[in-house]
Order: structure tokens, then C-alpha cells, then sequence
């Protein structure tokens, strides 16, 4: 079961290195397609009586597709007329660069590090797709420090007063404290799991971590849920631990 699991993370981070597959813009008619855009139907009813301005997506470890659901969750958000921004804050394996093939020699980490730069000097905007882009930048050897940095406060409530959305996509929560902190900050928190491949324990610790910070759990996305299954390849679901398995390890 490790091994097989390793092969599995190994395989889905080298599709990574070429970046995300932007299926919603690509195949707009496609099940999968469809099935982003009721992601964004739950999310808009999950928050009926509250704006939400900001989401923060992640998952609970490497390799389950939350840069994959951040990009075609955005590109779905932006078909309804709203001013979407992307910004990729996973400032130790960034991504949004080579999915959108855009320049990454400036971004969050050129925001953050120098108050002299303005956040329209390193936003760019995808005609293609109506998205707003915040690439990583150059990767810094202290991400959590910036990220939880009163400058990094500043910059998110600035962000908040051009754009409509804002989706944070930021490393797997029990790897590192970076989503923990920027958890406080947003308006609400959609965790990407994998089916087959996340164990539960892993789910429930992740849970657990934003729990104590108090996030705004909107709930989850299973990646890779066989069509057999009946769901298509992405679903969304109210947050639990998912479908039962064989394998009582993983969901």
C-alpha cells in the first residue's frame, strides 16, 4: 500500500511540473466542466447570508489536485461576470506560472518583501479566461514568515477592494503552518482531497488544524472519484470524510 501510494505521488507531481489542466476553459461542455460550475453553485448557496470575497483552497497533503480545482474553479467564478483573482500563495512549489504560461520573475513574494510595489505592477490578466493572475515570484527562504507578515494583512484587504473574488491557493495544511495563517484571513476555506489516495486520518488532522484557527470550512472537493462511482471526476460535497473504500486507510 506505501509503495503503491508512492508511485502515485511521484507520477501526479511530475504531471504537476507542467502545471494544471484547465479543463473548464478547455472542454467548457465537458462533465467535468459541469461539475465545476456546481461547485460554484454549492459555494455561492453555502454562503447565502454572507459575501465571500476571499477562499483559501488547499488539501491535506502533496499531490491531490488543489492547484487543478483553484485555476478551474476560478475560471467558472469568472464566467459570471465577477473580477477574479488568482494568487498563488504556495511559495515553496508554485504552480500558477507554468498552468496560465506567464512570467514569474515578480509576484506575491516582490509584493510583500517590497512596500515600494504596487499590486497592479505584478497582477497580470489572462484575456482568454477573464482571470486576474498573482504569480508566486521569486521563492523566499522564510514563506511563513511572509505570509503571516502585517504587510501580507495589508496587501489581502487591498486585494479585497478591486477584485470581486480572490482564490489563495496554498501549500497541503498539515505540511506546513502557511494555510494556517492565512486561514484567519479569508472568508472561507475549501479543502481538495483525493479519492483512493488521501488517508482518513490525514483528512480529520487537517480538519483539526483549521478547526483550531477557526476557519470558515465551506467544505470539500473529492479529485479523482471513479465515473463509476456516479459522481464524475470532481464532486463537491459538505465536509466529511467521504466515500467508504476497500481500503479503510484511505477515502
Amino acid at each position: 500500500m506505501f509503495n503503491s501510494r508512492k508511485k502515485k505521488e511521484s507520477k501526479l507531481l511530475k504531471d504537476q511540473e507542467i502545471g494544471t489542466s484547465l479543463i473548464a476553459y478547455t472542454s467548457p461542455q465537458s462533465i467535468n466542466a459541469e461539475q465545476f460550475r456546481a461547485i460554484r453553485t454549492n459555494i455561492e448557496f453555502a454562503q447565502v447570508d454572507r459575501k465571500l470575497k476571499s477562499l483559501l483552497i488547499s488539501s491535506c497533503i502533496p499531490a491531490e489536485g488543489k492547484s487543478t480545482v483553484s485555476a478551474n474553479l476560478a475560471i467558472v467564478m469568472a464566467q459570471t461576470e465577477k473580477r477574479v483573482l488568482i494568487v498563488d500563495a504556495d511559495m515553496r512549489k508554485p504552480t500558477l506560472h507554468r498552468t496560465f504560461r506567464i512570467d514569474n520573475k515578480e509576484g506575491l513574494s516582490t509584493l510583500i518583501a517590497n512596500s515600494e510595489v504596487k499590486f497592479n505592477q505584478v497582477v497580470q490578466h489572462n484575456p482568454d479566461t477573464g482571470l486576474y493572475l498573482l504569480p508566486c515570484g521569486p521563492i523566499p527562504p522564510n514563506p511563513s514568515e511572509l505570509l503571516g507578515s502585517a504587510r501580507m494583512t495589508a496587501i489581502m484587504h487591498e486585494l479585497n477592494q478591486y477584485f470581486d473574488l480572490i482564490i489563495y491557493d496554498t501549500p497541503p495544511i498539515t505540511a506546513v503552518a502557511d494555510p494556517q495563517i492565512l486561514a484567519t484571513r479569508v472568508d472561507g476555506v475549501l479543502l481538495v482531497t483525493r479519492y483512493g489516495y488521501v488517508r482518513r486520518e490525514e483528512v480529520r488532522q487537517a480538519k483539526e488544524i483549521l478547526d483550531n484557527v477557526n476557519a470558515n470550512i465551506l467544505g470539500y472537493v473529492m479529485n479523482g472519484v471513479p465515473r463509476e462511482e456516479g459522481a464524475g471526476y470532481y464532486a463537491y460535497y459538505g465536509y466529511g470524510y467521504g466515500h467508504s473504500n476497500e481500503n479503510k486507510d484511505e477515502i
